[in-house]
């Protein structure tokens, strides 16, 4: 979760994953803070307060959603439509810009062309990626390595269902214009490459820092492409908050405490099968 608070003209705000960048360089410029040239955006959760534009404390780190208030610079607030649930609103300035930025930046959320676009891995995440995919009225693939996650996928918007182990079932798959890819474990990604068509493009979003062989040859024959991203620019963040408002798109949330994070830890390395966000609620935690 990230954090959510009132301002004090009585409109709820949020701040996302960018909590200051240096607003000076050519990518900070563009809006696109998170890829500031100088030193890299300051994250939300622990990061120095290395661009000199936020309050308090500037010897500590961040701390993001754990917070119960935060100072930041005017240009890293994200306004909240009056009426949108502030639960549910925290995760889509965390989980829903990550799966948004990359649709946004593809072509996605800016053509009236349909596309075929391939969710990998049906968490946190790629149950947020199935909505907003089909949400914008694409044609959605959820790949998952078992059918255990198919009548979840299927029940956010997924269209299509493929699980990656079964070579035969994505054999059957060449067309996707687009595959995000949320898995954040070492893994093979070749196999995704394969279900790509002609110019389509595999987004890795899994934080992986080890390497993943790949057949060059794969990517010539049809001019694929390999790439990352790394959530979204401030405008980018307000454009996926007003989105989900207008449409009615929510990441599926439970409303925590603070004394509950064990639990939690544990149901998200087990797997999180429900594709669930869990939100702290930090007023309630404070007042333990």
């Amino acid at each position: 979760a990230v954090v959510s608070t009132q301002s004090t003209g009585g409109t709820h705000v949020a701040v996302g994953c960018t909590f200051d960048s240096c607003m000076g360089c050519d990518m900070c410029e563009e809006g696109e803070e998170n890829y500031c040239k100088n030193g890299g955006h300051t994250h939300t959760y622990n990061d120095m307060k290395k661009h000199g534009h936020i309050g308090g404390n500037l010897d500590t780190q961040t701390f993001g959603g754990y917070s119960r208030s935060q100072v930041v610079h005017e240009r890293f607030i994200i306004i909240l439509p009056e009426g949108m649930p502030l639960d549910r609103a925290a995760p889509i300035v965390c989980a829903g810009i990550t799966m948004w930025d990359p649709l946004r930046h593809w072509g996605a959320t800016k053509t009236d062309k349909k596309m075929n676009i391939g969710i990998v891995g049906v968490g946190g995440l790629g149950t947020m990626g199935i909505k907003l995919a089909a949400g914008l009225g694409h044609t959605v693939t959820a790949i998952s390595t078992s059918n255990k996650k198919k009548e979840l996928a299927l029940s956010k918007g997924a269209e299509n269902y493929v699980v990656s182990s079964d070579a035969r079932a994505r054999s059957q798959v060449n067309n996707l214009d687009l595959i995000l890819n949320t898995i954040p474990v070492a893994h093979d990604i070749q196999p995704y490459i394969e279900m790509l068509g002609t110019n389509g493009t595999l987004v890795q979003l899994g934080l992986v820092g080890t390497p993943s062989p790949i057949v060059p040859f794969s990517l010539c024959m049809n001019r694929k492409s390999v790439s990352g991203s790394l959530v979204g620019g401030i405008p980018a963040v307000q454009e996926v908050i007003d989105f989900c408002f207008e449409k009615n798109i929510y990441p599926d949330t439970e409303l925590i405490d603070t004394s509950q994070l064990g639990d939690v830890y544990d149901k998200l390395e087990s797997g999180n099968d429900g594709g669930i966000r869990f939100v702290i609620d930090i007023e309630k935690s404070a007042a333990m």
